[in-house]
């Protein structure tokens, strides 16, 4: 998987949120707002060139207190999310 190239983590108000950096890319019809944990992840994984499910869980896994079996549940949730929003693809 990968983060879509011109999506930005922003902190606005203490709300995590995920703005578009062009005009191509903007909604206006949703705002893409984040937990702290999904914005911890969204922050990791965008740096990297690729990223799966399983290292998602593991940054779950290294930050807080989850069992790796919640973790990979977890991760694979905001995995589909981000995918069905059109903030990452596979």
């Amino acid at each position: 998987m990968k983060t879509v190239e011109g999506f930005r983590l922003r902190e606005i108000c203490g709300e995590f949120i995920i703005v578009p950096e062009s005009t191509e890319l903007v909604n206006f019809n949703k705002m893409i707002h984040l937990n702290a944990t999904a914005a911890y992840l969204w922050e990791k994984v965008s740096a990297l060139d690729g990223f799966t499910v399983e290292t998602l869980a593991d940054l779950l896994t290294e930050k807080y207190e989850v069992d790796a079996a919640t973790a990979l549940k977890d991760a694979g949730a905001i995995a589909d999310k981000w995918v069905e929003i059109g903030i990452a693809s596979k």
